[in-house]
């Protein structure tokens, strides 16, 4: 069974049967209305684009589930290499390519740094963890040690 209802001219809600008002206006358009709150805020010639709970403000703020439409889609953009003036596509790789990578004697250091910078961080939450095995997560320090004076 279909029911038939009506569009409040204010929220833009669906009226059921039997609910509602109708009111007529000057020029004699009859205008429906869903409730009292609408019929109140009409008379106060408020916007209903203005009042976050009226359709016209979901719509307008893009609040509205839109299963039909679909994103538009960004289109990625696509790399591609070309040829300078005076240089071709081949010498430009060429020189790409001769740029000298990393020494051996380089990596080493750079991995050597990095091991010390491993070991002296696990040196110290070791420290800091077998120290102070009773204080409480957010208390920072032990009775005896660092702003034990301070209050």
């Amino acid at each position: 069974m279909v029911v038939k209802t009506d569009i409040c001219a204010f929220s833009e809600y669906r009226i059921y049967p039997g609910h509602g008002i109708k009111f007529v206006r000057r020029d004699g358009q009859p205008v429906l209305l869903g409730s009292s709150k609408a019929k109140r805020m009409l008379n106060n010639r408020k916007k209903p684009a203005k009042l976050m709970w009226t359709q016209a403000w979901r719509r307008l703020n893009k609040k509205s589930r839109d299963d039909g439409a679909v994103k538009k889609r960004t289109r990625k953009a696509v790399k591609v290499q070309r040829a300078i003036v005076g240089a071709s596509l081949e010498d430009l790789m060429k020189k790409k390519q001769a740029t000298k990578p990393k020494s051996a004697a380089t990596d080493a250091a750079l991995k050597e740094v990095k091991e010390r910078a491993k070991a002296a961080k696990k040196a110290n939450t070791a420290v800091r963890t077998t120290g102070n095995a009773n204080i409480p997560k957010n208390q920072k320090f032990a009775a005896g040690t660092k702003g034990a004076g301070r209050r």
